[in-house]
Parts: C-alpha cells; structure tokens; sequence
C-alpha cells in the first residue's frame, strides 16, 4: 500500500459518506448515529475531492496533502470539542460521536502521511 494509494481510498471513502449522508440510514444521517446536515456532507464530500484531486494534481507529494488534510481534522475536532451545542461555527450539524469520530479520523489519517512520507521522499530522492 502506498501514499497514492491511500489517498485515492481516503477519498472515495469520503465523497462515499457524503453521498450517503444525503440518504436517510441509522448510521449517518440527521436522525443517525453520526448527526450530519446538508453542510457537513458537503465537508464530507469536498474533503474526499480534496483527496483524490491532491493524488492526482500533486503526485509524488501525496504524504503532504494527506497531512494537510489530517490536520485540517484535527483542528476541525477541537473545535468541535470546543464547541458547545450542537452546531459547529453555526453551520454544521454535530454531536458527541462526531467530536470524538474527528479526533480518530484526524490521527487515522496523519499517521499514514507521517509514517509513509519518509518513504516517500527516498523514492524520489
């Protein structure tokens, strides 16, 4: 598995989501376990775009786009922590299962870019 490879999953898996979250289901959904609105799903939906135009636009340099965006993450999930209620910057729709799924996702998706990056550079060193 490498870095290309991971964003391009990353990325479907997010527009994915975003798609589904647009479907009524348990799981993610405005009644659903992960509480989304329209604008979250849109997030979902761009951050999986984010993905997959970074593998493609910036190839060889994929670890720092799966970076940027785990970083995005993880300040997206403390703001969330941070954020009393149940709106993110008054926009997107939130709830406890979604600040701590950010938290994981931030440090899921870091720890490729990081421990992938250092193999990275060698192969195109």
């Amino acid at each position: 598995m490498n870095i290309r490879n991971i964003c391009f999953i990353l990325g479907w898996t997010f527009v994915a989501v975003g798609i589904f979250g647009f479907v009524p289901n348990p799981l993610v959904s405005s009644d659903g376990f992960f509480v989304v609105n329209a604008p979250h799903n849109l997030v979902h939906f761009l951050t999986g775009a984010a993905f997959i135009f970074g593998a493609i636009r910036f190839a060889g340099q994929e670890a720092g786009v799966v970076i940027s965006i785990g970083v995005a993450y993880l300040a997206v999930a403390g703001l969330g922590f941070v954020t009393s209620g149940d709106m993110l910057l008054g926009m997107v729709h939130i709830n406890e299962a979604d600040r701590w799924l950010h938290l994981g996702l931030a440090f899921a998706i870091l720890l490729p870019g990081v421990l992938l990056r250092s193999t990275q550079r060698s192969v195109h060193a």
